[in-house]
C-alpha cells in the first residue's frame, strides 16, 4: 500500500531480433531466453507481448547480405520492412518502434558511412533519412536513431515530414554511452565493428554534464522521446534528465545488464525474480517512463499473476 514505485506491463518495451527465413528461432547463447526470430515467429511473439499488456516492441534486423552503406536497411523488401508490415497487420494495437542505424547492415559494422576508418557524419545522415522514411512507409509508429550522429534528429524529422509522415515519432538515443555492457547485443544483432570502436560518437562513461547538452540538443531538434542507454550504471543520468526534460524518458536495460543477472541466477548466486524486480524498479524510480528490457514478457506475466493466493 505504501510502495512509492510500482511496475506495470505498460512500463515496458520488448526488443526483438528479426532474421530472414520461416519458422526460425535461433537462441542467443550469451542472452539466455532470447532468440533471433523469423518474421512469422516475431508476429506470434508480438501477439503474446500485446496480450500481456506490453505496449511496444523495438525491432532490430539482421540482413541477408551486408555492404558498405547497408542497402537492405532502406530496401522495400528488407527484413525490418517485412516485419513491420506483418506485425502491424496481425497486432495493430502494438506500437512498432524500429532501430535506425547502420551497424547491423554494414560489412564494417560501424554506425555510419566510412572514408577509410573515419565516419562521415553528414553522409551518414542522408542514409538515416532514407532508412527512417522506408520504415515509416512500411508502417512503423516510431523510429529510433541509435547511431549518435550529430543532427540526426532534425535530419530525420525533416525527411519524415517531407515525405508526409508527420505522425511518425522519433525516439532519440540522445544519451548513449560507449559502454562495455553491449557485448551480448553484438552477438544477437551481428553488429560488432570490424575494427576500432565507437568512442568517437558515443559518450564517455565519465561524463554526466555532457548528457544534459545532448538531451537539450535533441529536444530542440524535435525528438518526441529521449533515451538513456545503458540504464543501471547511469541511474544518476536518468534522474538528472528527468529533472530538465518534460518529454517521455526511455531507459534501455541493455544486454550485458540482462546477461550478468542471468549468469548469476543460473549459478544459484542470486534470486533472479527478486533481482530483476529491483533492477526494473530502480530504473523507473530514477525517472524512466518506459524501460526497454529483455525481461519484459517474463516480468509482465508475473505482474499479471494474483499477488494473494
Amino acid at each position: 500500500m505504501l510502495s512509492e514505485t510500482a511496475l506495470s506491463p505498460a512500463d515496458f518495451i520488448t526488443p526483438l531480433f528479426i532474421v530472414h527465413g520461416n519458422d526460425i528461432s535461433n537462441p542467443i547463447a550469451s542472452m539466455p531466453g532470447v532468440a533471433q526470430l523469423s518474421v512469422d515467429r516475431a508476429v506470434a511473439e508480438s501477439a503474446k507481448i500485446a496480450a500481456l499488456g506490453i505496449p511496444a516492441v523495438l525491432l532490430f534486423g539482421l540482413p541477408a547480405t551486408k555492404d558498405a552503406v547497408g542497402k537492405e536497411n532502406f530496401a522495400d523488401d528488407g527484413i525490418i520492412q517485412q516485419a513491420i508490415g506483418a506485425i502491424k497487420a496481425a497486432v495493430p494495437e502494438l506500437v512498432v518502434i524500429t532501430d535506425v542505424c547502420l551497424c547491423e547492415y554494414t560489412d564494417h559494422g560501424h554506425c555510419g558511412v566510412l572514408d577509410g576508418e573515419e565516419i562521415l557524419n553528414d553522409e551518414t545522415l542522408e542514409v538515416l533519412q532514407r532508412v527512417a522514411v522506408s520504415h515509416a512507409e512500411a508502417g512503423a509508429d516510431v523510429v529510433a536513431p541509435s547511431g549518435m550522429m550529430d543532427s540526426m534528429v532534425v535530419a530525420i524529422r525533416d525527411a519524415l515530414d517531407g515525405d508526409g509522415h508527420e505522425q511518425v515519432s522519433i525516439l532519440s538515443y540522445a544519451v548513449k554511452y560507449a559502454s562495455g555492457f553491449y557485448g551480448p547485443f553484438r552477438d544477437a544483432a551481428d553488429g560488432a565493428p570490424a575494427f576500432g570502436d565507437r568512442r568517437s560518437h558515443q559518450m564517455d562513461p565519465a561524463n554526466a554534464r555532457e548528457a544534459i547538452r545532448e538531451v537539450l540538443l535533441d529536444v530542440d531538434e524535435g525528438a518526441d522521446m529521449i533515451m538513456v542507454k545503458p540504464a543501471l550504471s547511469y541511474l544518476d543520468v536518468i534522474r538528472q534528465t528527468r529533472e530538465i526534460c518534460s518529454l517521455p524518458i526511455v531507459a534501455y536495460n541493455v544486454s550485458g545488464e540482462y546477461s550478468m543477472v542471468k549468469a548469476a541466477a543460473e549459478r544459484g548466486w542470486v534470486d533472479e525474480d527478486r533481482v530483476v524486480n529491483e533492477v526494473l524498479t530502480g530504473i523507473v524510480r530514477a525517472g524512466a517512463d518506459l524501460v526497454i528490457t529483455y525481461w519484459a514478457p517474463e516480468v509482465a506475466a508475473r505482474l499479471g499473476e494474483p499477488s494473494i493466493q
